[in-house]
């Protein structure tokens, strides 16, 4: 399995995106993406193939109900990481929040399972070690599509390992085979809430890897700057709210 994931992987790199029609768009946020749409192309045949299917499946059996208990579970420990940002980047009173929002989930709603801290006023904050970054002054260099992960770019990226080891199931002391089943179930989990946009935004896209990286580059932009935006165009903010 490892040997085919490297070999699909380079020939899609060699390939020049896998054969892509597409032509350049010259982005100077993007000077690497002859490179960046083979590492996309590669993620979307591995999502089609395996991801999006066992989404799709997950979303036809599980109840709404049950989905949405997973979803908030997942949220609460999310907000370790949250509150561990927050912290760094002097939010004090949103990292109070986040940490109020951690015990009142984890205990009166049933590990995470119901989101009790919201109807409670305990607002949900969106926070990771590359916003952290981008507080701190480090500017966010070229768009970059990592095998796997996804979008990015050179602030990102590093970041991502700093939010990985700061993921509960990380560092919690479960068993491997335990951890390996948690990050699976967040990977279906958040794949499966992407369906229903992804079924709008196929209908009036063009180019989906630029749609993918103007709608990733703008949302960090959103949220680095804790709200504001500069581009003008209305789409993006309706996919952020």
């Amino acid at each position: 399995m490892t040997r085919l994931f490297y070999l699909l992987l380079i020939t899609c790199l060699l390939a020049g995106g896998c054969a892509s029609t597409q032509e350049l768009s010259n982005d100077p946020r993007d000077p690497w993406e002859r490179f960046n749409r083979g590492v996309y192309t590669f993620n979307d045949t591995l999502d089609r193939a395996i991801i999006k299917p066992v989404a799709t499946g997950y979303r036809a059996v599980t109840p709404e109900f049950a989905e949405e208990g997973v979803s908030n579970f997942f949220s609460n420990l999310d907000d370790f990481r949250v509150a561990f940002n927050n912290t760094l980047q002097f939010k004090f009173l949103d990292a109070v929040s986040d940490v109020g929002r951690i015990i009142v989930n984890s205990t009166i709603g049933l590990l995470g399972f119901i989101d009790v801290a919201s109807d409670m006023g305990l607002e949900k904050h969106n926070e990771d070690f590359g916003q952290t970054l981008g507080a701190w002054g480090f500017g966010t260099g070229p768009y970059l599509v990592l095998p796997i992960f996804g979008p990015s770019n050179i602030r990102d990226t590093p970041g991502k390992v700093v939010d990985h080891f700061t993921w509960p199931p990380t560092w919690a002391d479960i068993k491997h085979r335990e951890r390996s089943i948690l990050i699976g179930m967040n990977v279906v989990n958040t794949r499966a809430e992407l369906l229903q946009v992804e079924e709008k935004i196929e209908e009036i896209i063009h180019d989906r890897y630029i749609f993918i990286r103007d709608a990733y580059l703008d949302r960090r932009e959103f949220l680095v700057n804790d709200g504001e935006i500069s581009t003008d165009d209305e789409l993006y903010k309706e996919l952020e709210e």
